[in-house]
């Protein structure tokens, strides 16, 4: 089975659109490589992308000209940061876990709510996508060519990470954290059926808790994860922004404290009982080891615990300016590319130290994480890998429509 990345991407974008709207699950390990779960995505505001310039209006009195960029909310930029800083930390985390319950029991808490705060961010900034000219070419070369040129890049270095060098090139089987991508690709172009439908959310939850109880599921597209993360894309669409302003309230603020104490502490008692792989979202109840009535009650419970948790994160989260904000919009940068530097981690050796493995070594691990995957989304990188991460592409369209930048 191929593998996935939370982080948990395209992460979540900040551009809001008339009704708006791309790590680590960037997720977990297996033959291919390692999960650590998404994060566009960097991940779109659920995808971590740039403000795109709105036009005003031509009048009689004045020739018409570009209007300044719309300002962007950093309460969703700190957000998409914070975020993508646990799917890179989660992903280091994973070598770590064997023989650590302590370190099982914070990777099962981060597992427990990154991805759907990336993916609930994502759907909240998809709300405008009605499946326009524009906002189609925005999909295509947001979502579609940097998936397609990460799932070939990937490839190609993992088959020197994992020593599989007959590995074959497929896009119908996302590779690693370019299950996002996918994902994100897939639930936008729904987002016109959500807003359409009554009980557009109790729908999406049926549809997850049916594909825990269908193993024949293929790995096209991971659609197991598609559509048992669904419902917090939907929730997203849902949403509005009085409801995010609901969750910074001081009060809230101060009960998420508590929270995530108590959840820290039944993920400790849980570490060794094996629960963390049902917050993945990429396997049935019957591929997991357990009876498959249990699929759509712990679909159910993980849905509970995760908006629990994704509400006391987003508490938490600056809604002022600070200095990681402009980082923000440009989480789909960290979110694709601090995969490369964790499969260099195996051949490498980076993890073979004995000292890593202690709790200073932990420690080291997350720290050099957080700042890898910090200035991997700094400008310098972003001008570099633009042309992949949010290509234009004006070329490949007809002239008429707006091509965009990355919905991440």
């Amino acid at each position: 089975m191929r593998q996935e990345g939370i982080g948990q991407a395209t992460l979540p974008s900040n551009d809001t659109e008339p009704t708006p709207a791309g790590p680590t699950q960037a997720e977990p390990p297996q033959a291919r490589p390692t999960q650590t779960e998404p994060t566009q995505a960097e991940p779109t505001q659920a995808e971590p992308t740039q403000a795109e310039p709105t036009q005003a209006e031509p009048t009689a009195a004045e020739p018409a000209q570009a209007a300044p960029a719309k300002k962007r909310d950093a309460f969703f930029d700190n957000a998409k940061y914070l975020a993508i800083l646990l799917v890179a930390v989660g992903h280091a985390w994973e070598p770590l876990r064997e023989g650590s319950r302590t370190v099982t029991a914070f990777y099962t808490l981060v597992y427990a709510f990154h991805m759907p705060a990336f993916i609930v961010i994502s759907g909240h900034f998809s709300r405008g996508f009605d499946g326009s000219p524009r906002r189609v070419k925005r999909l295509i070369t947001g979502v579609a060519v940097p998936y397609v040129v990460f799932e070939v890049a990937y490839t190609l270095v993992t088959r020197w990470t994992d020593d599989a060098p007959d590995r074959d090139i497929s896009l119908l089987d996302p590779l690693y954290l370019t299950w996002f991508l996918a994902a994100l690709f897939v639930w936008r172009l729904t987002a016109p059926v959500w807003r359409l439908v009554r009980r557009p959310l109790p729908l999406a939850l049926a549809v997850a808790m049916l594909a825990t109880l269908s193993p024949a599921i293929g790995k096209d597209l991971d659609l197991q994860r598609v559509l048992q993360f669904l419902p917090y894309f939907v929730l997203g669409l849902l949403l509005k922004p009085e409801h995010f302003r609901l969750v910074r309230r001081r009060a809230v603020r101060v009960a998420a404290v508590p929270v995530f104490a108590a959840a820290l502490a039944v993920a400790y008692w849980a570490a060794p009982r094996g629960v963390y792989p049902w917050f993945f979202h990429n396997d049935s109840a019957v591929q997991l080891g357990a009876p498959a009535w249990s699929g759509p009650v712990m679909t159910l419970a993980t849905f509970g615990c995760s908006l629990v948790l994704v509400a006391c994160f987003l508490a938490w989260v600056p809604g002022r300016p600070t200095w990681f904000t402009a980082l923000g919009a440009a989480t789909l940068y960290g979110y694709l590319l601090h995969g490369f530097v964790k499969q260099a981690a195996g051949p490498a050796h980076w993890y073979d130290h004995p000292w890593i493995h202690q709790p200073f070594g932990a420690l080291a691990v997350t720290l050099v994480a957080a700042l890898t995957v910090t200035l991997l989304c700094t400008s310098p990188v972003r001008r570099v890998f633009r042309c992949v991460v949010e290509p234009r592409a004006e070329w490949a369209f007809r002239r008429g429509g707006e091509g965009g930048r990355a919905a991440a």
